[in-house]
């Protein structure tokens, strides 16, 4: 049940909850979501509760701290699975984060000489290098040329697809300007020509309401760091009748029913891709951020950032010498503003941001070094927002880039 002290998206009860936004002796102003949310007391105190409580082994002891341990996981495993509308809990895998799902699929595949991946223009490097690396086993990996304006090219797309396409791979969201593909149409003609599908949700999980089933996707991981939840947590979503295809990643502790001294037999998903001991305070803590995110609810989310998106794009179109990149309309952009200024290093900006107001942002490449070479542009700074972010933040971050532009 949503918590009515979210519906109309309260900020000012919201950050309340988070006490590094509450600091009066170093106070910041946080726009560095796309890259690590801040952490609500909700999920702190989860953590926290698994050490002072019960810090003990799930799986492996028959105790009571064990046994509560094993509640609590399993609890987590379905919290996680309503929330992204799988079938099953058994399709819920727990993994560090995003890049463990995806080299954990491209490991895992049995892919081989022949076969293609085809993956968008715009991949962060978690979801272009592990293709990138089976090129050693005679993989093939193609990438889909954007169109005119820049973006995803259903056209390119098709021409890009055959029989031999294995594996569709690509961003849901991009963390490099917040575009969003058109997945659907995406993940339809992928499975007309019978190859699998892929998604990084680590940039959409945070801010949509994400149904894999929905999306037609064979599977789709994520991070918690993104989404209010502990570092070092994620999950991969996989279809079960295709999980049940792949070999395991890491084999060992919790992934075998039993062994002998020459052989061995391996238990059934998502415990066959789950070795050994694993991050029960994380897990926990993720399911207390997906709590709290439904609490609130990802489309008063994407309402507010859209708010905030548009009043910086609004008032840093005039200053000269200013390009946003991705979709010039917000609404095109989710939470995210990624600009460069003619004159000014991408890092110079954001060091004088953060020096003069306190104001976080990101500068660099944003692991798209791939997109930036291509398109020969050394870097941007990223403005990225979240659910706890103010209109006066916003506004006072243009006002003092404008400032910051002014001494070019």
């Amino acid at each position: 049940m949503r918590d009515n002290r979210f519906m109309a998206l309260d900020v000012g009860k919201i950050r309340e909850d988070f006490p590094v936004l509450n600091r009066r002796d170093r106070p910041v102003i946080y726009f560095d979501n796309a890259c690590m949310t801040m952490k609500p007391v909700q999920v702190i105190d989860s953590v926290l509760e698994y050490y002072r409580e019960f810090p003990a082994c799930a799986g492996r002891s028959i105790h009571r701290l064990s046994s509560e341990v094993e509640e609590n996981w399993n609890r987590a495993r379905k919290v996680v699975k309503k929330h992204i509308a799988a079938k099953r809990e058994e399709e819920v895998i727990f993994t560090r984060n995003t890049t463990e799902g995806i080299n954990l699929v491209a490991r895992s595949l049995g892919l081989k000489a022949g076969d293609v991946v085809v993956t968008s223009d715009r991949e962060h490097n978690s979801n272009l290098v592990p293709w990138m690396l089976l090129k050693e086993k005679g993989v093939k990996r193609v990438y889909v040329k954007p169109g005119e304006d820049g973006l995803f090219s259903m056209e390119n797309f098709e021409s890009a697809m055959s029989r031999d396409v294995r594996m569709v791979s690509m961003v849901h969201t991009s963390n490099l300007d917040g575009y969003t593909l058109p997945v659907k149409e995406i993940t339809k003609i992928a499975h007309d020509y019978g190859a699998l599908v892929m998604l990084d949700g680590a940039q959409a999980m945070p801010h949509k309401e994400v149904n894999v089933r929905k999306l037609g996707v064979d599977f789709y991981a994520f991070s918690g760091h993104k989404m209010l939840g502990p570092t070092g947590t994620g999950v991969l979503y996989g279809r079960r009748d295709v999980l049940e295809e792949l070999e395991p990643f890491i084999v060992g502790g919790e992934t075998v029913e039993s062994t002998t001294y020459e052989d061995y037999t391996i238990l059934d998903p998502p415990e066959r891709f789950e070795a050994g001991l694993q991050d029960y305070a994380g897990i926990i803590g993720l399911a207390a951020a997906v709590k709290y995110l439904e609490g609130v609810g990802k489309d008063n989310i994407a309402k507010h950032e859209a708010r905030l998106n548009r009043i910086i794009t609004e008032g840093i179109r005039d200053i000269e010498g200013l390009s946003i990149l991705g979709p010039q309309e917000p609404e095109g952009r989710e939470g995210i503003i990624s600009f460069v200024i003619d004159g000014m290093h991408h890092h110079d900006i954001a060091m004088l941001l953060d020096r003069n107001a306190g104001i976080l942002i990101r500068s660099g490449q944003h692991c798209v070094h791939s997109w930036f070479n291509a398109n020969g542009i050394e870097g941007s700074a990223r403005a990225s927002l979240y659910l706890y972010n103010t209109e006066e933040e916003a506004e006072l971050f243009v006002e003092k880039l404008k400032e910051i532009a002014g001494l070019r």
